[in-house]
């Protein structure tokens, strides 16, 4: 296990227990938290009732506390056990229930009977508890005080971005988000993830610039695309969608929608040569941010890679989706596979050959001098398929693939091409 994958896993539990929705204190909670690691991170507020495009920024919902006291008085149902308890965005209510009444406000999962599920009500008022369906069927007959301390007012929705520049005014994008509460795979996997990329990032020469931005899923990238779209379509030469990328299975790829872009290349290119058992969907199968990166219009480059995709796994959007399904072990993979990507897409250049016909490689000392029946090595053949392919038209990312080798294995060959002078960048 890398170093680094355990400091994901330990940013994860710091921010396992706040309570996150789309608005509210818990974002800027764990906004700052991520401050800590990004100094340069800036927190941006939205104001309520911001239009949107289509959309409106809605009020902002804090809670203190919330629970079910059942007829013999005792404490049923807890939000300081878990923040699932309660539906997202519950109106405040502090009323006695009988039994008939309360249950047309629980939620419950009859086929995973001990999985408290994950439920939201963002854009229509109305309150609700969570709990697991074995505890729903142990409930007695009678009178539940039933009380949520909430709040919905005039307020704003609470965005992070970084912008790391880097040589060109082209950027790569990331986005990921920080809307849920108590998930590690959903959630949480994916801003701590991102958080060391972008560290990894800024220790690093680099090409592009990096936009990264932690944000309330759906309602935070329309929010942040009706802001930022004409820069962002001039500028985003490629990007990722980063969530669910904390489990030990198998790696996953969803496409952009035009699905032949550099993202899709690259991510499919480093899956094939590092997981390739990895799980290719269909951007029918969309279900994340991608939706609105991609959708017409907008029409940005942004594909996604996960370890198991969002709905594909049976704790998905409940209790069960915990710190014990998450490892280190899988937030690294998932951290290293994404950092190759970032590395492809900035090495990823146009070539051309300086000579005509075959340079002579012996005069460099890159061949030997003795002729026929001297068996030269594999990485000399690769050194002269470059050059073949160096034509000013194809990029290393296509040469790699001519190939049928990882991209970063050509790094090293390029780099010496360079210093002889034998190729250039067009």
């Amino acid at each position: 296990m890398k170093k680094v994958g355990i400091c994901i896993y330990k940013l994860c539990e710091d921010l396992w227990p706040i309570t996150r929705s789309i608005t509210g204190k818990g974002v800027r909670e764990t906004l700052n938290i991520i401050k800590r690691h990004l100094p340069n991170l800036d927190v941006h507020e939205v104001p309520t009732d911001t239009t949107c495009f289509d959309w409106v920024i809605p009020k902002e919902w804090n809670i203190n506390d919330a629970y079910v006291i059942d007829p013999n008085g005792n404490k049923i149902v807890d939000f300081k056990d878990s923040n699932l308890h309660v539906v997202s965005y519950s109106v405040p209510i502090n009323q006695t229930l009988s039994l008939n009444e309360l249950q047309n406000n629980l939620h419950s999962l009859p086929k995973q009977p001990d999985a408290i599920p994950y439920v939201t009500s963002y854009y229509q008022e109305r309150w609700g508890f969570c709990l697991t369906d074995r505890q729903r069927k142990t409930l007695l007959e009678g009178d539940y005080q039933v009380c949520i301390d909430s709040e919905l007012t005039d307020g704003s929705l609470t965005y992070g971005e970084l912008i790391i520049h880097g040589r060109s005014k082209k950027e790569v994008f990331l986005s990921t988000y920080v809307c849920h509460p108590s998930m590690a795979n959903n959630e949480l996997s994916g801003p701590t993830v991102t958080t060391y990329l972008a560290k990894w990032i800024q220790s690093q020469p680099r090409k592009y610039t990096y936009r990264i931005i932690f944000i309330p899923e759906t309602i935070g990238s329309i929010c942040y695309l009706s802001r930022n779209l004409n820069t962002m379509k001039e500028n985003i030469v490629a990007g990722y969608n980063i969530s669910c990328v904390g489990d030990d299975d198998a790696y996953s790829y969803l496409p952009s929608r035009a699905e032949n872009t550099i993202s899709d290349k690259i991510a499919l290119h480093v899956l094939k040569h590092t997981h390739p058992d990895f799980v290719r969907y269909s951007y029918l199968d969309r279900g994340s941010d991608e939706r609105q990166y991609c959708s017409p219009g907008v029409d940005l480059p942004i594909a996604s890679i996960m370890r198991t995709k969002y709905g594909k796994y049976k704790q998905y959007h409940t209790s069960l989706d915990d710190l014990n399904y998450i490892s280190a072990e899988g937030l690294n993979g998932a951290y290293e596979v994404l950092q190759q990507c970032l590395e492809c897409i900035e090495k990823n250049e146009i070539y051309r050959t300086t000579t005509l016909c075959e340079p002579k490689m012996d005069k460099r000392n890159l061949r030997p001098t003795l002729g026929a029946g001297v068996k030269l090595d594999k990485n000399f053949k690769y050194i002269m398929d470059v050059l073949v392919y160096a034509d000013g038209k194809n990029d290393l990312l296509t040469i790699a693939e001519k190939l049928n080798v990882p991209m970063w294995s050509l790094f090293n060959n390029i780099e010496m091409l360079l210093r002889e002078k034998l190729i250039k960048k067009m």
